[in-house]
């Protein structure tokens, strides 16, 4: 069975909207990795359709950054579904569903908090960005959990930046 991977940016205070997030190449670096280790990403559409089809259209542009395009080009090359009761079409790399989770699964927020929720998530890594949003769509305030999630903490780097990237599985 696969490892089930939940990575994503949030802020000091929580907030994990993508409009309050740092960019920068050591950031996209850093998730080039991630990406380099992983053969599915997993969205739903809101996400889905942030993501794509800016970064394929990243990945064929020879003025982008080095990071930017070896990030554009991880992220392109790996297989991809997207959870969507409305979208019509995806892109090659990805399967639409429309079907029930849970009976799916076993790389936007309400997928990955079900996803919680029902105990599937294996690691958890957060980038934490030196940023206080203020506002915006907190981590984890939808999720809904019978008992406490016990995680232990396997790993940790501090970026240049001053994000730090913390690694957790699920104890």
């Amino acid at each position: 069975m696969r490892k089930l991977i939940f990575a994503i940016n949030v802020t000091l205070d929580g907030c994990c909207d993508h409009t309050k997030a740092m960019g920068g190449d050591e950031i996209l670096e850093h998730y080039t990795q991630l990406l380099q280790e992983a053969d599915l990403q997993v969205f739903g559409r809101i996400t889905y359709q942030l993501m794509v089809p800016y970064w394929p259209e990243v990945a064929k542009k020879p003025d982008e950054t080095k990071a930017s395009i070896a990030f554009a080009r991880a992220f392109d090359s790996i297989q991809k579904i997207v959870f969507s009761r409305t979208l019509d079409r995806a892109d090659d790399n990805t399967r639409i569903v429309r079907g029930n989770l849970h009976d799916e699964i076993v790389g936007g927020v309400s997928i990955p908090s079900q996803l919680v929720e029902l105990g599937l998530v294996d690691e958890y890594r957060l980038l934490v960005q030196p940023i206080v949003a203020g506002e915006g769509r907190r981590l984890f305030d939808r999720v809904s959990l019978r008992e406490r999630l016990q995680l232990k903490l396997v790993e940790s780097k501090i970026l240049k930046s001053g994000c730090v990237a913390l690694r957790y599985l699920k104890q």
